[in-house]
Parts: C-alpha cells; structure tokens; sequence
C-alpha cells in the first residue's frame, strides 16, 4: 500500500455478506504496513450514519444487497455535495457492459468483477488513494488561499470603511460639534431599512453609506453653513448646491457601497408631495434609501441643539414627523418609524452629545 497517505486511510467496506467482508477485512489487513482503519459495513442503510460520522478516503461497495442496492447508496452519498466525496470501487458479481456504465454513470470511479484479482485489487486501491490525497491537498490548499483572502479583504473593507466614516465625519464637524448627528442618523436608517424588510446586507451598506449623506458640505462656504440667522434666497441656492456636490464627489464609485452614498447623497432632500430638491421627485420616484435618510436626518436634526436652535422636545419631534406624513415624508417609512421608537430613543440614548 502507499506511504503517501502520511498515515492510515479510513476505509468502508459495504457487503451485505460477513464472509466477503471478512476476506476484504484480512486481504486489506495483509498487505498494510499502516494498518488502514477499515469500517465493515454490512446493512447499506448504515452508510450515512458511518459517513457523517468521519468522512472516509475511499469506499468499497457492492451492488446487490438488500434494503439498499449499491446504485441507491451512491445516490445517498451524491445528495450530501461533499466537495471531497471519497472514490467509490464497485466489487460485484454483476457482469456485463451495462453494468459497468450504469455503475460509472452513477458516481463509481471503478469497478470489478467478482471473483478478482487480489493483486489487481490491491494495486487499484492504492493508486486510488494516492489520487484522493492528491486531491485533498489541492482541496485544503484552495481553502487555506480562500481563507486569506478573505482576511485581507475584510482588511480592505474594514479601512474603507473607516476612510467612509472619516469624509462623513469631515464635512459634519463643519457644522456639527462632534459628529455624532451622523451616528444616531445611520443607526436609525439601517433600524428603519431593517423594519422595512431590508436585507442584513443591505441593512450594513445603509448603516455605513448614509454618514455621507452631507458630504457635498465641503464644498458650501463658511459664510453661509456657518450663518446664525435665515439664508436668504441667494444663500439658500447656494446651500442647496451640497447635493449636487457631493453626488459629485462619490460619483463614479464602482463598490455598492459608493453608490448607495452617492443615490443618499442626490435624493435624501427631496420630498414626498414633490416639494424638495434638487429634481422635485415625488412619492415612489425618490429612492428608498433616500426617503429613509430624509426622515432619520429631519428627525436627529430636530431632537439635537445647535449653536443657532435648542433641541426640540421629542413629543413635538415626534409629532412633526408624524404630521409631516405624505407631505415631507413617505408614509410608510413613518408608519416603520413609530413601530421602532422604542429602538431608535435608545439609539438616542446611547450617543447623547456631550454636554458644555
């Protein structure tokens, strides 16, 4: 037998006869120095129990048996999808060439006649077990890449999404202490996409992709972000043009998660009734994403002081909300709101600004 295997193969043999069993068990046994771990099997509805048990490097088996024939069993093995399922040696006592195809068509890897060859045998079982080692070492070395590059790409997606967290944070700070406006704000739309029968997946790209929702601020001057008193129509348009400029600045991005952004970006201020902007969409037209945000951003703006406004009281924050459905905001999205209070006060709760 071969030295290759770095140790004792697992080895079924399935015959519903004890003798042919016993003679497989002594011929296997006389010519191992490694004294292979046979498994007799001699009932075939035992075969799955065995299998699940610890997968073994290869199996004998014969045809004709009852409960189960030799072909039922290979259909049981073949339903599992085991990626390494173990060559199948077909010792029967059937004859014939459709036999043989029948047998091959069925997942077999070989097969022999009753009575066989002892050597013949032998030699068969040998360069089988060489070809399943060969193929577990392809099949362990593929899983040891995969699993590196699985590292380094939750690396990679790790660092962008730090570097995603840092531009929203960017252009918050210009207006916004701390930044934590874009925590709760994210928090709460992936709640409510959650509520709303979004994907985990896609729940992930909402939590990390609405922080840039105001990304376009870079590019607003100080002059009128900054302005304590009411914009006039001149500032107004200017201030407006955040939209545009950030859909800009995350334009062309080829991750999901770039253009999710950038869809937030260009649509979290439109309006239900068709009121918003920057194209005046209306009801169904504007994104979801962006009439999820519309409503976390209003609502987080509201609830928290700034230099130029206290916070508002959450009843009447909660009661505009409630007010402006169908008019600023979808009204299923403020129907899964009230539905997740409870989650979205503790949100609040736990990412209180600090107080000066």
């Amino acid at each position: 037998m071969t030295d290759a295997l770095l140790g004792p193969a697992r080895i079924f043999v399935i015959d519903d006869e004890a003798a042919n069993l016993k003679l497989m068990s002594k011929l296997l046994a006389s010519q191992n120095q490694q004294q292979h771990q046979l498994v007799l099997i001699q009932d075939p509805r035992e075969v799955l129990h065995h299998y699940r048990q610890a997968r073994p490097d290869l199996i004998l088996l014969d045809i004709n048996m009852p409960h189960l024939d030799g072909y039922q069993v290979m259909a049981q093995l073949k339903a599992l999808d085991d990626p390494l399922l173990p060559p199948i040696v077909i010792l029967t006592a059937q004859h014939g060439h459709e036999h043989l195809l029948k047998a091959l068509a069925s997942g077999a890897r070989d097969f022999l006649g009753k009575p066989f060859d002892r050597t013949e045998l032998l030699m068969r079982v040998r360069n089988l077990l060489d070809a399943q080692l060969a193929h577990k070492m392809v099949h362990d070395q593929r899983a040891a890449l995969q699993q590196m590059v699985n590292v380094r790409t939750e690396a990679l997606h790790q660092s962008h999404l730090e570097m995603v967290l840092r531009l929203g944070r960017a252009a918050e700070y210009r207006d916004n202490e701390t930044g934590l406006h874009i925590i709760r704000m994210s928090q709460y739309c992936a709640l409510l996409a959650k509520s709303l029968g979004w994907n985990d997946t896609d729940c992930d790209l909402m939590l990390h992709a609405s922080p840039m929702h105001d990304v376009g601020k870079i590019g607003i001057p100080d002059a009128i972000l900054l302005k304590q008193g009411k914009l006039d129509a001149h500032e107004w348009r200017i201030m407006q043009t955040h939209v545009a400029i950030g859909a800009a600045i995350l334009q062309d991005g080829d991750s999901d998660l770039l253009q999710l952004a950038r869809l937030i970006a260009q649509s979290h201020h439109e309006k239900w009734d068709g009121s918003g902007y920057p194209d005046g969409l209306a009801g169904a037209a504007i994104p979801q994403a962006g009439r999820i945000v519309a409503l976390a951003d209003v609502f987080d703006a509201l609830t928290s002081a700034r230099p130029y406004k206290p916070a508002w009281p959450l009843a009447d924050a909660i009661a505009f909300i409630e007010h402006q459905a169908g008019i600023h905001f979808d009204p299923q999205v403020v129907e899964h709101f009230q539905r997740s209070l409870p989650q979205i006060l503790a949100i609040r709760a736990n990412n209180m600004e600090p107080e000066t």
